[in-house]
């Protein structure tokens, strides 16, 4: 999903520390090139020069001079040990299925050179140098949907790309051409390497894939919110709702920070309305209106907070070292660990997904009560041209339905579904990237019932003219009407419209619509 062409660097600076959201958006969606900072190269050697004096050593080292996983007890010689490295990538490269999204692909590459730049993976410089020129020249390695069980990380899909440094294996250039990977680096002035002790485990050993979906996840669900606002606000409108529920008072006595943006947004998108003001003097008999038009706050408001506590998650990963074993800074000792165990991931990939699917949900019921005659307060059924011999928004509403429930199907988590592997050594896993693969459906989904609500409520706002729409409301309105997207009349092929909808929402631009008068939403 991209959303709009932000203002993000070109070039994207490696180091230590962490790699910021900005940072993997400029690089995974808009193609940033990316260099390594000078700290970042002299901890590389730091922890290399530890690497090859545990090699040369004649007790085994995990990873170094051992196999892996299951087979860690066994000692490999150093003329062998070359060898173990290019063996456990072409081995570990198994993934089957569709290949992933180019996005994903660069994210992923560009978490892993992350966590070699910390100083604790003990690869040459060398190395991390050829996956940041990967990066730079638009070189995308094919990864493939199925492999990951999140534990020990990502294997498979960083393995396809550590395949890729080793100049094997498929790859897409900068052109999205589908060549070998030797053939692009060469066409690209890079030199393939040859994997030494240790190298093959840092590059697949890690939540990178995972991680970099929850990242791209939540830059869409925050501008998803605020539109879900934008179209709450229109269909409040539309149906002839109130808006003094919304009131900063009302949501100070349950304090909690997301909903008392959401409802200060549906304040501002609804200022100035003139179908609002048509029915709000004493002669108006609404006393509540339904649940999915009075508690949209609510709702899309622990929405937010959801995400927030996932980007705190996220926040916290970035700033990882993900790889086991791994060199400690502090005293050069080389130790085993579990971090690279995805459940902390897992688990709020798993959360979005509830919440995508419910913020769709009563998106979903906003936009069928436009349809229903008992509900819609005075609009003509299924916002029919003539009922009977036009359908309207009819099968709208349905497409929105069959995405709700799948949604819902989606929202079942995947971080619950352990299963054991490598005879019984990896027995605990996270499946992380089955729940990140799942959410980006989500994401597409919620973008799409949010357009057909949008569509809908616009619809619905022009049968209620000469009444007019708020300011904001009225902005989003005239976007569709330019953008190609008719107002009402007799029926004519809808999937277009629906498709051109799904584009505004997903670039931004209905958004952008409404802060145009409003400002920034919150």
């Amino acid at each position: 999903m991209t959303t709009g062409a932000p203002d993000l660097p070109t070039t994207i600076e490696v180091g230590v520390g962490a790699v910021s959201f900005d940072d993997l958006l400029a690089v995974a969606r808009y193609g940033a090139a990316v260099r390594l900072a000078e700290d970042a190269l002299a901890a590389i050697d730091r922890a290399r020069a530890v690497v090859e004096e545990l090699a040369g050593a004649p007790t085994p080292a995990y990873g170094i001079s051992t196999g892996f996983g299951a087979l860690a007890t066994r000692h490999i010689p150093t003329e062998m040990r070359a060898q173990l490295q290019r063996s456990l990538v072409r081995s570990h490269a198994a993934g089957s299925g569709p290949e992933v999204e180019r996005e994903v692909v660069r994210a992923l590459m560009l978490l892993r050179l992350s966590t070699l730049a910390t100083g604790h993976t003990g690869v040459r410089r060398e190395t991390a140098e050829l996956l940041a020129g990967l990066l730079s020249h638009g070189i995308t390695p094919v990864v493939r949907e199925y492999g990951s069980l999140g534990c020990s990380g990502d294997l498979a899909p960083l393995s396809h790309c550590a395949l890729a440094l080793m100049g094997e294996g498929e790859v897409r250039d900068a052109t999205g051409t589908l060549m070998p990977a030797a053939e692009a680096l060469a066409a690209a002035g890079l030199t393939p390497v040859e994997l030494a002790a240790k190298e093959g485990l840092a590059l697949i050993n890690g939540t990178d894939g995972m991680l970099g979906m929850l990242v791209m996840a939540i830059a869409d669900l925050r501008m998803l919110l605020r539109t879900a606002d934008v179209a709450a606000a229109m269909s409040v409108e539309g149906q002839l709702a109130t808006d003094r529920v919304f009131a900063a008072e009302l949501q100070a006595i349950r304090p909690h920070p997301g909903q008392a943006l959401s409802a200060a947004n549906l304040v501002a998108l609804l200022a100035g309305s003139g179908v609002v003001a048509s029915h709000r003097g004493p002669d108006c008999n609404r006393v509540q209106d339904a649940y999915s038009l009075r508690c949209s706050p609510q709702v899309q408001g622990a929405a937010r907070d959801t995400v927030e506590h996932a980007a705190m998650v996220a926040g916290r990963e970035l700033a990882s070292a993900v790889d086991n074993p791994v060199v400690l800074a502090e005293d050069g000792r080389v130790e085993s660990n579990g971090n690279f165990h995805g459940a902390p991931v897992a688990y709020v990939l798993d959360f979005l997904a509830i919440v995508a699917a419910d913020v769709a949900s009563i998106s979903e019921r906003r936009t069928d009560r436009f349809l229903d005659k008992a509900r819609n307060h005075g609009l003509p059924p299924f916002l029919a041209h003539d009922p009977g011999v036009d359908s309207g928004h009819m099968i709208a509403q349905y497409t929105q339905a069959a995405i709700v429930s799948e949604m819902k199907r989606l929202a079942v988590p995947a971080s619950v579904d352990s299963i054991p592997s490598s005879a019984m050594q990896e027995d605990h896993v996270s499946m992380g990237w089955s729940a990140a693969r799942k959410l980006r459906r989500s994401v597409d989904g919620l973008t799409r019932v949010v357009a057909i609500e949008v569509l809908t409520a616009a619809r619905a706002l022009d049968f209620r003219r000469p009444l007019e729409p708020s300011p904001a409301t009225g902005a989003v309105v005239a976007l569709l009407r330019s953008s190609g997207i008719e107002g009402p009349g007799p029926d004519r092929y809808l999937s277009p419209e629906i498709e051109a909808a799904v584009a505004l929402v997903r670039t931004g631009a209905v958004l952008a619509a409404a802060e145009s008068v409003v400002g920034e939403l919150a």
